[in-house]
Formats: C-alpha cells, sequence, structure tokens
C-alpha cells in the first residue's frame, strides 16, 4: 500500500475497521452486549480518525493511498481531501449517536423472531459502505460502495418482516436496483470512451472525448445519483419507503443515505464535466425538488411522513448550490449539507421519542405532549426551527449563502429558483408549526389518542394495557364506571436514557454548527476551491510523493 504522506495509512480505516467489527459482532452470536460494545468502540474511533484526516486535509491538502501499490490509473486509491473528510467526519459522528440510539430502543423493535446479530454487523457493513463511498478516488470503488451501503440498507429496512416494511422494502430495493443498473451502464460507456475510470485521470481524458458523448454519460450518471439522492422527479421512492422502517434505522437513512448521492452529484459535476454543468437543467430540478417537496409536507399528517418529504424538498437547496458551480455555490451547498445531516437525523430520532412518549406519529392520536414531556418539545423544537431556516440557526446561514449566490450568478431562472427557495422555507415553517401545534400544544382528543403510556413495540419492558383497545366510553380502564374515558397525562412513560442521550447529543451538535458557522464555511469554501481548481486534487491522485506521475 502506498502513501503520500506520514497520515495517509489512516484513510482505508473507517472502512476496514467497520467491516472488521461486523466480522466480529457476527462471531459473537447472541451475545448482545458484546455487540454493543463492539459498534460502540468501533465507531467511535472511526469518528477520531476522520477528525484527524480532516485536519490533515484542510492543513496540507488532498491525502492519498493507493491500495495494494498499484498506479492509480488501474489500482484503487481512497482519497481524503476537505469535502469527503469533512463529510466523513459529519457521518460517523451521526452513525455512533444513532447507533446508542438503537441499544436503547431495544431488540423488540425489530420484532422478537429476529436475531440480533443481524442489527449491529449490518448496521456496520451500511457505515464502511458510506465511508467506501465518500473516500473513493474511483467510479467503480464508488459503485462498490453504493451496492456495499444498499445491501446492508436492504436488512436493514426490513428488520422484523412485518408487512408494511416487506412492503417497503420492496420498493426500496426496485428502485436501488434501477439506480445501480444506469450507474453500470454509465461506467461502463466511461470505461469504452476512456479505458479508465479512475476520477483524477478522465478528468483530463474526458477533455478528448466528442462534447455529444460526454453529454450522454454525465447525463447517465447525473440520473443514477439523482435516483439516490431523491431529487424530483426520481423521488417518489423516498416518503413510502423511509417512515416504515425502524427509528434509528429511518434516521441514518435520511441522514446519510441520500447524501452520499449529493455527494456523488458533486464529484461528477466538478472534476468529470467542469465544462458542462448543465446548469439550466439541474436548476429546474433544484426548483421542482423544493416546491413538490415541500407541498407534499404541508399536506401529511404523520410526523415521519411530514420529515420525509422535507428531507426531499430541501435536497432541492443542495442541488441549486451544485448547479450555480460557483464558489459561493458550492461552499454553500457543502455547508448545507453537513447541516442537513444533522438536522434530519436528529428530527428523525425524536420522532422516535415522540413515537415511544405519544404512542404514535400520526398528529390526530397525538396531543398535550408540551405539557406531559417538556424537554421532548425542546428536542423537537431546536431542529425543527433550523430546518425551517430561522435566525439565526445554521439553516439560515446555509439557506443565506445559496440565495446570494443564486443572485450574483444572475439570469431569470437563477432568480426563480431563489424565489422558490424563499417560499420551500416559509411551507417548511409552516409545517413544523403544524406539526408543533397539534402534537405538543393541542389537548389530546379522547376520540383518537391511545393511552399516553401504552404499551407500544418499542418499549418492551412496558407491561401490555388489560382490556381491548380502544377503550369503550365507559371502561373502567382509568375512570370510574360510567364516566367517560379521557387519556391522563400522568401515565407518560419515562423514556430510556440511551435513546434520549445521543438526542440530546444531536440536537446540542446541529445548534452548535450555528455557534462555529464561520469556522465550518471556511472549511466548506475550502473543498469549494479545491474543486474549483481540481489541480490539487488530480495531482494528488496521479503523482507519488516523489512527484512522478503514476
Amino acid at each position: 500500500m502506498t502513501t503520500h504522506s506520514a497520515m495517509s495509512f489512516l484513510i482505508p480505516l473507517p472502512v476496514v475497521l467497520s467491516l472488521l467489527g461486523a466480522g466480529i459482532c457476527l462471531a459473537l452470536g447472541h451475545n448482545a452486549r458484546a455487540q454493543r460494545v463492539v459498534g460502540i468502540v468501533t465507531l467511535s474511533v472511526v469518528v477520531a480518525i476522520a477528525a484527524v484526516l480532516l485536519a490533515g486535509a484542510y492543513r496540507d491538502g488532498p491525502q492519498v493511498v493507493h491500495v495494494g501499490g498499484w498506479p492509480a490509473r488501474l489500482g484503487i486509491v481512497l482519497v481524503a481531501d476537505s469535502l469527503s473528510a469533512l463529510l466523513l467526519l459529519t457521518s460517523a459522528i451521526v452513525t455512533l449517536c444513532v447507533l446508542v440510539y438503537s441499544v436503547g430502543q431495544g431488540i423488540v423493535e425489530f420484532g422478537p423472531d429476529t436475531p440480533l446479530s443481524v442489527f449491529y454487523p449490518t448496521f456496520l457493513v451500511l457505515s464502511a459502505g458510506v465511508s467506501n463511498a465518500f473516500l473513493s478516488g474511483d467510479l467503480f470503488n464508488l459503485y462498490v460502495g453504493f451496492e456495499v451501503l444498499l445491501a446492508a440498507s436492504y436488512v436493514l429496512i426490513t428488520l422484523g418482516g412485518t408487512g408494511p416494511r416487506v412492503r417497503a422494502g420492496s420498493t426500496y430495493v426496485v428502485v436501488s436496483v434501477l439506480s445501480s443498473v444506469v450507474f453500470l451502464v454509465a461506467l461502463a460507456g466511461v470505461y469504452a470512451a476512456t479505458g479508465t475510470v479512475n476520477m483524477a485521470d478522465l478528468s483530463e481524458k474526458l477533455q478528448a472525448v466528442p462534447s455529444d458523448v460526454r453529454t450522454v454519460l454525465q447525463l447517465l450518471l447525473l440520473t443514477a445519483f439523482c435516483i439516490k439522492a431523491a431529487v424530483f422527479p426520481l423521488s417518489a421512492w423516498l416518503p413510502d419507503s423511509y417512515p416504515t422502517a425502524p427509528a434509528p434505522v429511518t434516521a441514518v437513512f435520511a441522514g446519510l443515505l441520500t447524501k452520499v448521492g449529493v455527494y456523488a452529484i458533486i464529484r461528477v459535476q466538478t472534476i468529470l464535466f467542469p465544462e458542462n454543468h448543465l446548469t439550466t437543467l439541474l436548476l429546474w430540478g433544484a426548483a421542482a425538488t423544493m416546491v413538490i417537496g415541500i407541498l407534499g409536507a404541508v399536506a401529511q399528517s404523520d410526523i415521519k411522513r411530514m420529515l420525509s418529504f422535507t428531507l426531499i424538498s430541501h435536497i432541492g437547496f443542495m442541488i441549486f448550490g451544485i448547479a450555480l458551480a460557483s464558489h459561493l455555490g458550492l461552499a454553500s451547498a457543502i455547508f448545507y449539507t453537513v447541516h442537513h445531516i444533522t438536522i434530519q437525523t436528529t428530527l428523525f430520532l425524536v420522532a422516535g421519542l415522540i413515537e415511544i412518549r405519544g404512542g404514535s406519529t400520526a398528529l390526530e392520536r397525538l396531543g398535550g405532549l408540551a405539557k406531559a414531556a417538556p424537554f421532548l418539545a425542546l428536542m423537537f423544537f431546536l431542529p425543527a426551527m433550523n430546518l425551517a431556516g430561522i435566525p439565526p440557526l445554521s439553516g439560515y446561514f446555509g439557506k443565506v449563502g445559496l440565495a446570494e449566490a443564486g443572485i450574483a450568478a444572475g439570469g431569470w431562472l437563477a432568480y426563480l429558483v431563489v424565489a422558490a427557495s424563499i417560499v420551500t422555507s416559509l411551507l417548511t415553517l409552516y409545517a413544523i408549526a403544524k406539526t408543533w401545534n397539534r402534537a405538543f400544544w393541542r389537548p389530546p382528543d379522547p376520540e383518537t389518542a391511545p393511552p399516553i403510556g401504552d404499551w407500544h413495540p418499542s418499549t418492551p419492558e412496558t407491561p401490555q394495557p388489560t382490556g381491548d383497545w380502544p377503550p369503550s366510553r365507559s371502561s373502567p380502564t382509568g375512570t370510574k364506571s360510567g364516566e367517560p374515558w379521557a387519556p391522563t397525562l400522568t401515565a407518560v412513560r419515562q423514556l430510556p436514557a440511551a435513546m434520549v442521550g445521543p438526542t440530546v447529543a444531536l440536537v446540542a451538535l446541529s445548534t452548535a454548527i450555528t455557534l462555529v458557522a464561520g469556522p465550518l464555511f471556511g472549511i466548506a469554501s475550502r473543498a469549494a476551491t479545491e474543486l474549483g481548481e481540481r489541480t490539487p486534487y488530480v495531482t494528488a491522485v496521479l503523482e507519488d510523493g516523489s512527484g512522478i506521475t503514476r
């Protein structure tokens, strides 16, 4: 294995350690406590390594390792530049928090007949796939990273084997396979046209390919990645796939998987096709993704589905920045990607807590949670306002940066997308406010609300209620005979500390991004500079430490 600096040997470790941890978890069988320790320790080490890689990439430029010592044009190259290292660190922190959260949720969430050994190894394999995708220096290894994380996600999305999860998983599998086939066809076309799949090498060789062939290859790659990123009109699969999965699985899917697609789009647009940005097409896609996604969110009456549609909508902000292809546009898109990973993951974890505390995520069955669980209300309020872009939170800074970039670019289409982003932000605030009012402040409706503290699969230690549900109007359960039943706020079940702890950590992290918005935007700006110049990336990959082209 050939490296370019004393720190480069760390680059493969996020992938290797995650796969090694998955193997150890499988070997431990049904020893749940040991598996948890292995998973948490592994991801904690990955977080530390990612932080070191980010510091090195920011200080010294792209860090490269040639796996097996093969030349870059022939072998696998892993690259940690400012962009990949930043997203690697963000993803590692998020996956660690979600894993700890899943420990508190318990195995019953995944079905009493599902072996515990399935979850932890699969989760670590998912982490390995995400890390490999971020660090990959060639298109084929990027494809491998996608397939690894998708194979793991197929297992995670159907955990428990319930009907809704299997149906949602089937849709997810079909769409993912379709995107993988398109990606594979694009790979074959790229290799046939250039004889290489190394991205640094392609940045030079694609320039010799006829322009119409380049455009076809670019469109194929963008189609594959837009499906994975859930860009309209290739986003219809997401709202029905994510909400049915267990809460920690939904959280990590929402936070990370679509962002890997966004990351791939950034690489394609900046490294491979810097002269053909397809600006008009991407701007229309960004505007449609924003507006149609948020209109879907406004129409929802379930918290998870509402968040799934806001997830789609806010992907449009990132595509907007990429389409502008300016320094400010790219920097703002990268900043917004980091912001959105943490915010979206946090909100889905909070939704899992709401489901336990209130017995449902359907708004018509919730109410009174602000009085029953004020701390839970605060955990929802902070990231929700951040998602809406309320100043001075980080979401506001990201959206302002994108708006400034759009205005600086000029043209009626850019102005239209800026207007769409403002409308989307306002409608996001409306969707969040509706959820906030109905779930937390409206008194619970005795006709529709389950008894708060009622048994739920996520809470195995809570006894199942006696009698039929829903109770009759004269049910003796909780009332005197002949009196109408009403839910009581004193029966609320305490949330597991192992679930609250990582959720609080992510709420704090997503809020703290506001305090370090300047330095974080500086890193995003550095990443945008490297992407715009391309030379540091290409030189680091194609040359060894002595300056000899490999």
